[in-house]
């Protein structure tokens, strides 16, 4: 194997890592470990309002908001495809933030789109921009939120 599909491997790795590491901060609600995810200048297209959250503050921001809301969260990714080159990658596949909200009621939460941006900074993957998506019906505005991805192979 050469040298730099060796080092391409071990920068899928990382970047995979940095996946599962953004669902474990999620889960245990540490948000100094999710800010080390992020690039200072992330631009972060979120599910909530206004269109655009500029910089690791306002992303750390709408984390914030979901620690409020839930007692006890996850966060689970499906489905992600990740292509590296260089110093920049970029990953998409479905994600689901789910759990028990502060009034005690369970929720299975909505599968949403995501896109990340990856950048690599002194020898760091970090998120350099993200993107939630919902479907939406064209005719009635809608959001459709009861969709789910494929089943995983072998399921």
């Amino acid at each position: 194997m050469d040298r730099m599909a060796t080092e391409h491997d071990m920068d899928a790795t990382r970047i995979r890592q940095q996946v599962d590491a953004l669902a474990d901060f999620l889960h245990a609600k540490d948000a100094e470990g999710l800010r080390g995810l992020y690039a200072t200048d992330v631009v972060s297209f979120d599910i909530d309002p206004p269109l655009q959250h500029l910089g690791v503050e306002a992303k750390m921001k709408n984390w914030a908001n979901a620690f409020a809301f839930f007692d006890d969260l996850a966060y689970e990714i499906r489905d992600f495809h990740l292509t590296v080159g260089g110093d920049v990658a970029f990953g998409h596949g479905f994600g689901r933030l789910s759990g028990t909200l502060k009034n005690g009621s369970a929720t299975a939460g909505m599968w949403v789109r995501a896109t990340f941006g990856f950048r690599k900074v002194d020898g760091t993957w970090v998120i350099a921009h993200d993107q939630v998506s919902v479907p939406f019906d064209v005719t009635t505005g809608d959001a459709v939120t009861d969709l789910e991805p494929a089943a995983p192979a072998g399921a």
